[in-house]
């Protein structure tokens, strides 16, 4: 027997010997959990974690000044977003009577102890259970923006992030498909992976430039490296992440839009694309980095192929679960995401309580779409966020014409940046004048972009209604009143013909009917002008269903 599996023989005998002792003074009964890399202790409260003394292409764990080291680390990088999780660092010792946690004898290893969290508490569990929420999305995504506000930032120096780190990954990656077809028991693949395999060798190269410039810009930040369905949980105080990548500071120092991609990516690999939108979305509006989008979806590629990597790791492990099937999943997956390009722009238009956001929200879920919203961009522009009041910060408004001005050069700049990286863009502003559409249209004619316009119509009564209902809840960056309706509503112009032949109009008197919505979008037909009536089908993108007002 080689050294490897004799040390991973003494491993599993000392999980169960911890097992046994923790049983023995009165915290069981425990059960034991193998994953790839470690034991997972779990008693009524609390959760011992054991790294397995391993050697994987990422890491290697086999001496116990390692697995000392990376518990440490682990237990430092994971309290940044879970805390309450994360409890201490102590020494497994053997002695006399046996295996204990900590006291006298020799130490043979160490463990990582944490608060147990309720079983079906992880994402993983509750999306298969169909206890996965929109609000949960929405907390998830605000969470991880702060965090990623505060995360470290890797200097101009660090080799951290830097392109030659990021060809590595990827040709790591490369490798370890290419693996599954060498020797006896070759997978089939079920995708053409020469295809799959020459696109991210392009696109790390056309993304070479733009890496080093984000490096050297400050978006290269000690993340948390493994955000996939499994590593989320939902506490008493809402979702956060835990179990990040400790392991490896190439994989866990990487740019935010990288960290945000694995849940994006898993979160539709699950059946959830509405879910996935809905996040990226939610990390879109509140860290305003757009700037991120063109390597987007290169980073979804990588992810899905290393969540089939872990399969395959599983599966070689000797896992009971279908990891198989699961790595074969998650090649389809990056396959598809690499050819998911579909560069569109949909701009709307309406007075204030016209039902535009309620409007984009949802295309955005069921679309992918990227979405600028002026009212969030333009507070953007003076540091405040979306439900922020800019009257009681900033002197003398924010809605002057040269804020105007400013806020539609940005909203432009981001149309830019989602239409040349393939992705579906949707304006959502008031557009009242012609010369503000004929700039966005001309945009999307010179980027051959097919082009079309969300006219959101109501009556003013129901207007004044809903801009008043908006104002008493406050969950809402528009700051228009009845006032700045009326104003508007005077100074308004209307579709000419030409605008109204590339029109899909959403009446806010009716119920809305999504899927009618965003085929007519997606489908592109300039040349005809419907109104959109019905029922919102219960199988649509998001579950929610209602009338605009």
């Amino acid at each position: 027997m080689d050294d490897e599996r004799v040390a991973m023989v003494e491993s599993r005998r000392r999980a169960e010997g911890l097992r046994a002792a923790l049983e023995e003074r009165g915290d069981g009964p425990v059960r034991l959990v193998e994953t790839h890399i470690s034991w997972v202790l779990l008693t009524r409260a609390l959760a011992f974690k054991l790294k397995k003394p391993v050697r994987l292409p990422f890491l290697d764990f086999r001496t116990l000044a390692a697995r000392a080291h990376y518990s440490r680390e682990e237990f430092r990088l994971n309290r940044r977003l879970a805390p309450a999780l994360y409890l201490d660092v102590v020494d497994v010792c053997e002695g006399p009577s046996g295996l204990r946690l900590g006291g006298d004898g020799r130490v043979v290893d160490v463990a990582l102890r944490m608060t147990r969290f309720r079983d079906g508490a992880l994402w993983s569990e509750r999306l298969a259970a169909g206890q996965l929420s929109a609000a949960d999305v929405d907390a998830l995504a605000q969470r991880l923006a702060d965090f990623h506000r505060r995360a470290a930032v890797a200097s101009i120096a660090d080799r951290y992030g830097a392109s030659a780190v990021q060809q590595r990954v990827t040709e790591g990656l490369i490798t370890a498909v290419d693996r599954l077809q060498d020797g006896p028991g070759a997978a089939e693949l079920p995708i053409d992976w020469p295809r799959l395999r020459a696109w991210l060798q392009a696109e790390a190269d056309s993304l070479e430039p733009q890496g080093d410039a984000r490096h050297r810009n400050g978006h290269v930040r000690e993340c948390h490296g493994d955000l996939h369905l499994a590593n989320i949980v939902q506490l008493d105080d809402g979702p956060t992440a835990f179990d990040g990548i400790e392991f490896d500071a190439d994989l866990r120092w990487i740019d935010p839009i990288e960290d945000v991609a694995f849940l994006v990516m898993d979160l539709g690999a699950h059946g959830a694309p509405a879910l996935a939108n809905r996040f990226l979305d939610g990390w879109l509006q509140a860290t305003g980095d757009f700037e991120g989008l063109p390597a987007l979806r290169f980073h979804l590629v990588r992810r899905a192929l290393v969540r089939a990597q872990v399969a395959v790791l599983r599966r070689d492990q000797g896992a009971t679960e279908p990891s198989a099937r699961g790595f074969k999943d998650y090649l389809v997956v990056a396959d598809k995401l690499s050819r998911g390009a579909d560069a569109r722009l949909a701009i709307t238009h309406g007075l204030p309580g016209s039902g535009k956001s309620f409007v984009s929200q949802r295309l955005v879920e069921a679309t992918a779409a990227v979405c600028a919203r002026s009212d969030v961009e333009r507070k953007r522009l003076f540091g405040l966020s979306a439900l922020e009041s800019s009257a009681a910060r900033i002197a003398g408004g924010i809605y002057d014409r040269a804020t105007t001005q400013r806020t539609y050069d940005r909203l432009l700049e981001i149309v830019r940046l989602g239409l040349a990286a393939g992705w579906p863009v949707i304006v959502d502003a008031a557009f009242l004048q012609r010369a503000e559409r004929a700039l966005f249209k001309a945009l999307a004619d010179a980027m051959k972009a097919p082009f079309s316009i969300l006219d959101c119509v109501a009556p003013l009564p129901v207007l004044h209604r809903r801009i008043a209902q908006r104002q008493a809840a406050g969950a809402d960056a528009s700051e228009a009143d009845s006032a700045v309706l009326e104003r508007l509503a005077e100074a308004a112009e209307p579709l000419d013909d030409n605008e109204a032949l590339r029109a899909v109009v959403v009446d806010a008197g009716v119920t809305l009917d999504l899927e009618s919505v965003a085929r007519r979008w997606l489908d592109a037909q300039p040349r005809r002008c419907v109104r959109e009536m019905g029922r919102l089908s219960p199988t649509s993108a998001t579950a929610s269903r209602g009338r605009l007002d």
